[in-house]
């Protein structure tokens, strides 16, 4: 019997894990024209937006909201619903750029060890965060979200904080906004982000690469909360309080 025709002849291949980290370890990343769309197209913007791990800018609000816990933070904890939520369509944004292939890679990504996610919680009720990617001591951050006031500031916060501590020295934003500018995020040249980059990748990708040279996302699970030579806050037994949290962004900033 002839099998019948195939619908779609020349299928697109699923987005592989290691290609999208090679991409990333020279400065570009997928994106898609929709939710709905069936492929992606690669990006690397002639300025690039970054975070610089010391001078993250914490308002006097987001101390507030810090000092009183009004959330749960916790990380990795609900990556795939992370991710998920990201990609939902919102009034203020009918669209996103995580398309089915993205979500699927990422969460592959997620189960070999190199996406993260920080959750921000109201009760048992996801009330914002965010995921990105790390590779080395560079994390790239993908999506925010907020389903309530605050609560993508406390989890870039509390992201900070623990790249800080684990030793990353490049936070990458992608393309620069007013909500990000208001974060301390700034604008550079592809030049000088590719400099950035490949120091912080050096050692963990190509030949040689080792372990060692990566930063350590959990560090801060293990009570690792101060850098050398900073002044000591609060000390506290089992995770760090958002009080916590807001005095080593401020004294360390």
């Amino acid at each position: 019997m002839t099998p019948p025709p195939d619908d779609d002849p020349d299928p697109i291949p699923p987005l592989d894990p290691q290609l999208v980290l090679g991409a990333y370890s020279v400065g570009v990343f997928p994106m898609a024209d929709g939710r709905d769309a069936a492929d992606v197209y690669w990006v690397e913007p002639s300025e690039r937006a970054i975070l610089p791990l010391d001078g993250f800018h914490v308002s006097h609000s987001l101390r507030k909201t810090l000092v009183a816990d009004r959330f749960r933070v916790t990380a990795d904890q609900a990556f795939p619903q992370i991710l998920a939520l990201c990609a939902q369509s919102v009034g203020n944004r009918p669209d996103t750029w995580i398309n089915a292939p993205i979500e699927r890679v990422t969460n592959q990504l997620h189960a070999m060890g190199f996406a993260h996610s920080i959750e921000v919680w109201d009760g048992n009720t996801l009330a914002g965060g965010l995921y990105g990617i790390a590779l080395g001591r560079a994390f790239f951050g993908e999506s925010m979200v907020s389903r309530a006031r605050d609560a993508s500031k406390v989890a870039m916060a509390w992201l900070v904080a623990r790249l800080r501590i684990g030793g990353f020295t490049l936070l990458d934003c992608q393309f620069l906004t007013d909500h990000l500018a208001s974060l301390g995020a700034v604008e550079i040249s592809r030049a000088d982000y590719l400099v950035a980059l490949s120091a912080a990748i050096s050692g963990v990708v190509g030949s040689g690469a080792s372990s060692a040279a990566a930063g350590d996302f959990f560090a801060l699970d293990r009570g690792m909360l101060l850098e050398p030579g900073a002044p000591p806050p609060a000390t506290e037994s089992g995770p760090p309080s958002g009080k916590v949290i807001a005095q080593f962004l401020i004294h360390t900033s």
